[in-house]
């Protein structure tokens, strides 16, 4: 009995001739970077793009989770602006980051634009698996390097949140708040977060 055949569809070739119109890594300046129009969450370092890994559910869950308590918080005392990624945030010329959650103050809307933002006031990022010294140590410093007053560092592994307080140039710990414990914001005054609370969104 014959069987119907069908035939392989070709792979279609890649247009190599389109990446070469693109700056090699290590090359790519602030307005080429700006320039791109793309879904992915991508950051500028030293001329290269940073690819960031998609987000997974338990991520988003926490993130959605602090952004919604942070963004009652500010709203209610119209103290400001609270935004979740992807939105560009300038450290310095030429260092672009994309923090989980970033908050900036009523007195510093000029910092503000539709492409990106100058700096932030408090940032909070949930460390990701796949490169957890990312948010831990090179993020910590660059925030630093940058001035942003605070960042939280949420951590899934030991469902702990990090507060750091900026005191010249680098970040001190305010504390490290596990379950059962309430974290609590140096910059805003009675923000505070249940940390049990968070971590149950993704359990």
């Amino acid at each position: 009995m014959a069987h119907p055949t069908t035939k392989p569809v070709e792979a279609p070739e890649l247009t190599w001739e389109i990446a070469q119109l693109f700056p090699a890594q290590g090359h790519w300046s602030q307005e080429e970077y700006l320039a791109l129009d793309t879904n992915h969450l991508i950051e500028l370092s030293h001329g290269q793009l940073e690819v960031l890994p998609m987000p997974t559910q338990s991520h988003q869950l926490l993130v959605i989770a602090l952004f919604e308590l942070l963004r009652n918080f500010v709203r209610e005392g119209q103290l400001g602006t609270v935004l979740l990624a992807p939105m560009r945030v300038q450290l310095w010329p030429g260092k672009f980051r994309e923090p989980d959650i970033l908050f900036m103050r009523s007195e510093h809307d000029d910092r503000r634009s539709d492409r990106f933002w100058e700096g932030a006031d408090l940032v909070m990022e949930v460390v990701s698996p796949d490169d957890p010294e990312r948010d831990k140590v090179t993020k910590r410093r660059e925030y630093a390097q940058a001035g942003i007053p605070e960042y939280w560092i949420v951590e899934p592994v030991d469902s702990s949140i990090s507060v750091l307080t900026l005191h010249g140039p680098e970040y001190s710990l305010h504390g490290k708040f596990v379950s059962g414990e309430t974290a609590t914001s140096v910059l805003l005054e009675r923000f505070k977060v249940d940390v049990a609370s968070v971590f149950s969104e993704v359990g």
